[in-house]
């Protein structure tokens, strides 16, 4: 597989963690460069491990868990913006805003955006590609956009303030709705 090819995948998949740092920043719930390492880290570690996965799993199980998946993924999400819109929606109920860059807020941010590359090690493993070069070039370029996001998405908070929670938890609903609109009509 060609480098401009695994670039172009990469990118791809990283999408999804970049508009999820930039809503994390641009909502002030997730705030500075400790946050935005850990976002980062753990959305491009996750994209990393999640093609060995798929790569190692083979396309028997892959046929069970595709029908699962995108289910999987936008109800993570769902939850998580839910949770971001009622915050922006009412901050005098809200005792702690709940950092997404800690705990299982990162962990199920990590594992929803990062399950299309499941599907992407499953096809890599059907081509015979060999998985480790691929997967780190994945996981580099999910960190390094990711950062992006997250410092375009502080910019933003700044800018819109509070109201940029309900932004966020908004798009973090879309991009799961968007995981299950492609699977269902592909």
């Amino acid at each position: 597989m060609r480098f401009f090819d695994i670039i172009v995948i990469a990118v791809g998949l990283a999408m999804d963690a970049c508009a999820v740092t930039l809503g994390c920043a641009a909502s002030g719930q997730a705030r500075g460069p400790r946050a935005a390492f850990r976002l980062s880290f753990h959305f491009g570690l996750f994209q990393f491990i999640m093609p060995v996965v798929g790569w190692t799993v083979g396309t028997e199980i892959a046929r069970l868990a595709s029908t699962w998946d995108h289910w999987i993924a936008c109800g993570l999400l769902a939850f998580v913006g839910l949770r971001m819109i009622h915050a922006g929606l009412h901050p005098d109920l809200q005792r702690s805003p709940g950092d997404p860059s800690r705990g299982l807020k990162l962990m199920m941010l990590a594992v929803a955006t990062s399950i299309d590359a499941l599907a992407v090690g499953l096809s890599l493993a059907l081509l015979r590609v060999s998985i480790w070069y691929p997967s780190a070039i994945i996981g580099v370029v999910t960190f390094a956009i990711s950062i992006a996001g997250f410092q375009f998405g502080t910019k933003l908070g700044a800018s819109f303030g509070k109201r940029m929670e309900i932004v966020g938890g908004a798009i973090l609903i879309l991009i799961g709705l968007r995981i299950v609109a492609s699977h269902v009509w592909m």
